[in-house]
């Protein structure tokens, strides 16, 4: 029973004085505003990014996770420069296999004429002999 006495007195002490804090405290001036807390990225704004850039990349830590913007920010930029370095490698890749064919047909043709220049040159020797 005493117990039970002491938790409730115990319990009015503290509204009491949480109520006196609220009530009266504070100067009634606006709070100042805040400093946008943004880090400072690591990535490269000059070059592309590297595998060692986003190996290194540590996005912000907000109170329940990742900062949206940020990350998304981040994923935003290495999704477009993933998709600029895939259109470079198509576009080599069809260079190459061009380059390839040509040669090839460059190749064949001249297998050809060859042949060609082969077989005539024997037929002139059967004829002279």
């Amino acid at each position: 029973m005493v117990v039970f006495w002491f938790l409730l007195i115990a319990l009015v002490v503290v509204v009491a004085a949480v109520a006196l804090f609220v009530a009266g405290g504070g100067s009634g001036a606006a709070l100042p505003e805040a400093a946008a807390d943004r880090t400072v990225w690591p990535l490269p704004a000059d070059r592309p990014m590297a595998r060692a850039d986003v190996e290194t990349l540590r996005l912000p830590v907000a109170l329940r996770g990742y900062r949206m913007a940020e990350t998304d920010e981040a994923l935003d930029r290495l999704g477009a420069e993933l998709a600029e370095r895939d259109a470079r490698i198509a576009e080599l890749e069809a260079a190459l296999a061009g380059a390839q064919a040509a040669a090839m047909a460059g190749g064949a043709q001249a297998g050809a004429e060859d042949r060609r220049e082969g077989a005539g040159t024997g037929e002139e020797k059967g004829e002279k002999e």
